[in-house]
């Protein structure tokens, strides 16, 4: 059975990126895993750092069963699995992505440093470098608008085909439209040949789509080329969108700079739920990552009815 994964956080409970993990795995048919973990503490004395890692996991406990509770009230009968984990968060989550269909994550809008390099940051970590397609909630989606539309951005690379073979698949089991956008920046000078350089940009923008659409020729898409700078334009067309879809780069490198500025940038701007796609291969191999510890409570079973 293919999987959801959602991770917990004990300290505020992301209702929209539970109801949306939720809803994509009754979509998919899949089995929803939450997953909280317990940090490490550092910073105390040992007594005080064992009083305090229990109360963390009583804390951590209490966000699992709250969290269980909802997803019975949205979607009864839904196959869960929880896990309670020692290690920091964004380790934990990473060990869990492989072989799970998607990831997903509340935003608690850090700043763009804290983000990056605090101990519980979670979100740039998470994006760059997951095994699977990692959605970032900062607010709910968009249902209002119709018929919906999830927007992609292209930009004719490898990382974009994974981006747009996703948004195209997500497209159908939303039965949304498609609009595939392409924007780069003004030029600093004009060298006159605008027209032409647009036409041949809006042919590399239907090649890119036009593979990936063949497996499900239910989708309509629209193609948009935009002049400006790629993250300002993508976050203005998204902006009632259900979400927004982009590729990131491969392996090596910080994980910021893995993730491109691109992406990064809408992490921090969109106004609706964000996706990045990894190529495929390109997520973490090797052993469980550093900070991810044994899964001290594990639960896996179905939501009874009623």
């Amino acid at each position: 059975m293919s999987e959801v994964l959602v991770g917990i956080d004990p300290r505020e409970l992301s209702v929209p990126a539970l109801v949306w993990a939720a809803d994509e795995a009754v979509r998919r048919a899949a089995r929803l895993r939450l997953v909280v973990a317990v940090p490490p503490v550092h910073d105390r004395p040992r007594h005080g750092a064992v009083a305090h890692q229990s109360s963390l996991r009583i804390r951590a406990e209490s966000a699992l069963v709250n969290a269980e509770d909802l997803v019975r009230e949205l979607h009864e009968g839904l196959w869960t699995a929880t896990d309670l984990v020692d290690g920091t968060p964004a380790a934990v989550l990473l060990d869990r992505t492989r072989g799970a269909a998607l990831a997903v994550v509340g935003s608690r809008r850090l700043g763009r440093v804290a983000e990056v390099l605090s101990e519980g940051s979670v979100v740039v970590p998470l994006a760059a470098r997951a095994e699977c397609p990692v959605v970032v909630i900062r607010e709910p989606e968009h249902t209002t608008v119709h018929p919906p539309v999830i927007v992609v951005g292209v930009d004719g690379s490898g990382d974009c085909r994974a981006a747009v073979s996703f948004a195209v698949a997500e497209a159908s089991l939303r039965e949304a439209r498609l609009m595939a956008v392409r924007a780069w920046p003004r030029p600093l000078l004009s060298r006159g040949d605008e027209i032409e350089d647009s036409a041949d940009r809006r042919r590399l923008l239907a090649e890119s789509v036009a593979g990936c659409t063949e497996s499900h020729p239910d989708v309509a898409v629209d193609h948009v080329i935009i002049r400006g700078h790629p993250v300002e334009e993508l976050t203005r067309v998204s902006r009632e969108a259900l979400a927004v879809v982009v590729g990131r780069r491969g392996r090596g490198g910080h994980s910021g700079i893995r993730l491109g500025s691109t992406a990064r940038g809408l992490l921090h701007h969109a106004a609706c739920p964000v996706i990045t796609v990894p190529l495929p291969g390109a997520g973490e191999t090797g052993d469980t990552p550093a900070g991810a510890g044994p899964s001290r409570h594990r639960k896996d079973r179905q939501l009874p009815r009623g």
